[in-house]
């Protein structure tokens, strides 16, 4: 198939690419050209946070667009007003942020959404798809970890362990989290193309079990091949920060627990890696080969004086 991949040259499109490349594929990929291009796949080069920059998309049309980095509406609008609907299937990444806070866990499917939660324009983009009649799946993950994570998840736990700092975590650090891997949540976008099924469906993706925070930090350290019992923990109390000084931490401070048992089922999918799997990879094959830099840790210090 004719696929249009918006990105694909960092974090969730290198295992994506990867994969659909493997597969046979004919790949267009629209980035602003900072990174390498895979050889045999086509370049269009452009900016999609203008219109003008999306000049390079006018007039093609393709059997599937996988949207992994537009966070509002009008982004993937955008896109399908210049090549229109895809003929097979518009893939998107949205979030499991979009849900509510709620009393049962794990959320699914039809848990309620919260339409003021900073993923708003996700749910949006689902919703207007679904209107519109663009055959699309939509995917949620929580937290996605892997090499090339450009987002402070686990690196922030690597850091202070690495380093021997004192780690901040809430409360007693039993709130539960959930995180999963890259290149699991690559080959369930992948395989959906594949599934009738999967059209105008809506899945959590992530890691099959939650962890608490306490659970996590051991998790990293071993992933460190530190001792956990040599990790120094500061617990801190989140009602008396103001939301700025909260963002120090980098998870969400209440449970984050989806059910991923709709994506087993319907597209015979499972995880490749479990969380300590998981966090290894990232430390092996990303954390672990950066150069050093210099860390600053102020903001930690906010959390618990």
């Amino acid at each position: 198939m004719k696929i249009l991949v918006m990105g694909g040259t960092r974090f969730i499109g290198k295992p994506l690419v990867g994969q659909l490349l493997a597969a046979g594929h004919q790949l267009s990929l629209f980035t602003r050209g900072k990174q390498p291009i895979p050889a045999g796949v086509e370049h269009l080069r452009g900016d999609r946070s203008s219109a003008e920059g999306l000049g390079a998309l006018q007039g093609r049309s393709f059997d599937v667009i996988i949207d992994s980095s537009g966070r509002e509406l009008e982004d993937s609008r955008a896109v399908l007003e210049r090549t229109g609907a895809p003929s097979h299937r518009f893939v998107y990444v949205s979030s499991a942020g979009v849900y509510a806070d709620s009393e049962l866990w794990p959320l699914n499917e039809d848990s309620p959404t919260d339409p003021a939660s900073r993923h708003a324009g996700k749910l949006r983009t689902e919703a207007w798809l679904r209107a519109e009649g663009i055959p699309f799946t939509s995917f949620r993950p929580t937290y996605i970890i892997g090499p090339g994570n450009y987002n402070p998840v686990e690196s922030w736990f690597f850091e202070r362990i690495v380093r021997g700092q004192p780690l901040p975590l809430p409360g007693d650090g039993s709130t539960i989290t959930q995180l999963g891997h890259v290149a699991d949540l690559a080959t369930a976008m992948a395989r959906c193309l594949e599934v009738e099924t999967a059209a105008n469906r809506i899945y959590n993706c992530t890691g099959r079990q939650g962890i608490s925070f306490r659970g996590l930090v051991a998790a990293a350290a071993r992933a460190c091949g530190r001792d956990p019992q040599s990790v120094e923990i500061r617990s801190f109390d989140p009602a008396r920060l103001d939301p700025k000084a909260r963002k120090a931490f980098p998870l969400r401070l209440n449970h984050f627990l989806t059910d991923v048992h709709r994506l087993e089922r319907e597209l015979a999918w499972s995880p490749a890696y479990d969380l300590e799997a998981a966090l290894a990879d990232s430390y092996a094959n990303d954390y672990a080969l950066r150069p050093p830099a210099p860390s600053d840790f102020s903001a930690d210090e906010a959390l618990w004086t």
